[in-house]
């Protein structure tokens, strides 16, 4: 494996994870009042973008990976503009030992 392929994948890996924290956080404490939705609303726009420009390419790193920051991205997004009831609704799905 190439430095460029190593550098790429841990990129990538770093990129895709760093979502994660943030959607688990959301889904703890139900709470997304310090996040911007503008902000989100890009991101989730970059990543939609990126992804389908791997589709044209046929670029199976940029699909996938952007594909899942898309997902994350989105879910972030959502959380962000779901009305308190909602909000607190999906993240009992996901994490029903918390109460709050």
């Amino acid at each position: 494996m190439d430095t460029a392929t190593i550098v790429g994948t841990f990129a990538a890996l770093a990129s895709t994870a760093s979502f994660a924290p943030q959607a688990w956080k959301i889904i703890k404490s139900r709470s997304t009042h310090d996040i911007s939705a503008g902000a989100y609303t890009l991101t989730v726009s970059g990543f939609m973008l990126w992804t389908v420009y791997g589709l044209l390419l046929m670029q199976w790193p940029l699909i996938v990976t952007n594909s899942i920051c898309l997902v994350l991205s989105a879910f972030i997004l959502t959380m962000k503009l779901l009305p308190r009831p909602a909000k607190n609704q999906v993240a009992d799905i996901l994490d029903p030992d918390v109460k709050v």
